[in-house]
């Protein structure tokens, strides 16, 4: 098995099906893309274990994805896919990089899911962009947008019902897809406190890399809760 490729989470391996991959988490960690980094031993653990419990959980939800399945505590099995340089983030609630762009009030909830597409381009710093600019840069077609819009919010019908099972509020997420040999449009990458905003729905605590960036909390102790009480359901 040979290195594929290693961003800042995650080194990605080829294995001996040539439609299977092997993705293994790193204990690192990372805000402002990239400006801030750490190394955390046991966060690639807690990683790993939480999204592979989430996809199992949206998959009997409906949901498809590249998850295969859990390989050992800090390893998965996955299909291989072609990623779509999109970051695909849908919000619930007001937080983060949309009350300074338009003004919203930390907190205030939405009458419906917002869906925001970013070009997945580090040397860009990931911007914001329209469905004309997917277009335009040959991303994704019309009828591939919709598809990726219509699972986006399916995903979300499915973490608000688990996080609400939590005593949880989710406020937003990003996520990524991929297509597979066939061009099916696959959900890929993660989906774990560190590309969630997730708040207690009672204190409004955090339980996302939050802590992190704002130095409000212990990354490690705060993933660990998370992770237990999604083994506690």
């Amino acid at each position: 098995m040979s290195l594929l490729y290693e961003g800042k989470a995650k080194r990605v391996y080829t294995t001996d099906e040539s439609h299977q991959l092997r993705i293994e988490y790193k204990d690192e960690v990372t805000a402002g893309n990239g400006a801030k980094k750490d190394q955390m031993v046991g966060k690639g653990r807690l990683n790993n274990q939480i999204t592979s419990k989430i996809f199992e959980y949206i998959k009997n939800e409906g949901v498809s994805s590249h998850f295969i399945k859990q390989l050992s505590e800090t390893e998965q099995l996955v299909k291989a896919v072609e990623i779509i340089p999109l970051e695909v983030v849908v919000r619930n609630v007001a937080a983060g990089s949309i009350t300074k762009r338009l003004g919203f009030q930390k907190g205030e909830t939405f009458e419906q899911p917002l869906v925001e597409f970013f070009y997945k381009n580090d040397g860009l710093n990931d911007p914001l962009i329209t469905e004309d600019h997917i277009k335009l840069l040959n991303i994704a077609t019309d009828k591939e947008i919709v598809t990726i819009k219509e699972k986006a919010l399916q995903v979300n019908t499915a973490l608000v019902k688990l996080m609400d099972e939590m005593g949880l509020l989710l406020v937003d997420y990003k996520i990524e897809f991929g297509k597979d040999e066939q061009g099916q449009i696959l959900l890929a990458d993660e989906i774990s406190p560190d590309t969630c905003r997730i708040w207690d729905r009672q204190t409004k605590e955090n339980f996302d890399k939050d802590v992190y960036r704002e130095e409000t909390g212990s990354l490690i102790e705060t993933y660990q809760t998370f992770l237990n009480k999604l083994e506690a359901l």
